[in-house]
């Protein structure tokens, strides 16, 4: 007769958010190791499927109910290393050495402001606090900012013959992203985007083309969405501002 299950035993299948955490982990790691090699196309590539794995974990987690404390410890401490060191080594790595101070000055304030950002977004979860239940951010996403910060990189594989952007200019920008993490800047959730039962064939077809378009022109495609969403978060906060003096006249 076999024995029944102990209640402290968990399925395989229950590690699989995890694993896509340890996953994106990797991915980052050998990131900064083809950053160190020169090789910055394949070190964005990482970044990207690092970004894409950390929005998959915690979906995944949500439908297979296995979220836990460990798993939400994990995905924190990977993000630092995806999206707070990959990124501005690569960054400095590819484009601003020359500027010596400056250059590392900017890796050192992107890295630390993600660092106090996935910090307060720890603490606000635990107190059960987030922003406008769950509906916006405060302040820009570390996935996106790594993202956004890349985009000196993929313009110059858009226009390899252009001379290369100063690289002050970079650590500008770098920073700048920085203090967009860090910002109290509430930034809606595209989580809590829904759409018309309708218009579900549209998304589809949509999502295909974006994926297709990746693949065949993956700097333009990366380069359109990350000022798109710089669009988003100036419409975002031109509306909250200019919507909150209204409600004040």
């Amino acid at each position: 007769m076999p024995h029944p299950q102990s209640p402290s035993a968990l399925h395989v299948i229950h590690l699989l958010p995890n694993l896509l955490t340890v996953l994106a982990l990797c991915a980052g790691l050998t990131a900064i190791r083809f950053a160190l090699s020169g090789e910055y196309g394949m070190s964005v590539a990482l970044i990207v499927l690092a970004a894409v794995l950390d929005g998959l974990d915690g979906r995944l987690a949500r439908m297979l109910r296995s979220e836990s404390a460990i798993g939400a410890e994990l995905d924190s401490l990977c993000d630092f290393v995806n999206f707070g060191v990959a990124p501005a080594l690569t960054v400095y790595l590819w484009g601003m050495q020359s500027a010596q101070g400056p250059g590392w000055i900017a890796v050192l304030i992107y890295a630390v402001s993600c660092l106090l950002r996935l910090a307060r977004f720890n603490v606000d979860s635990r107190d059960g606090s987030i922003c406008m239940d769950k509906t916006h951010f405060t302040g820009v996403p570390s996935p996106a900012a790594a993202l956004l910060v890349l985009l000196p990189v993929y313009v110059a594989f858009i226009v390899p013959s252009a001379p290369l952007l100063p690289p002050i200019v970079v650590a500008v920008y770098m920073a700048a992203i920085g203090a967009l993490m860090i910002s109290p800047m509430p930034v809606p959730s595209l989580k809590s985007a829904h759409f018309p039962t309708e218009s579900v064939r549209l998304v589809i077809v949509g999502f295909v083309a974006l994926v297709a378009a990746l693949a065949t022109y993956p700097w333009i495609t990366l380069a359109g969405l990350d000022l798109a969403y710089l669009a988003f978060l100036a419409i975002a906060w031109q509306h909250r501002h200019f919507g909150t003096a209204d409600k004040e006249l």
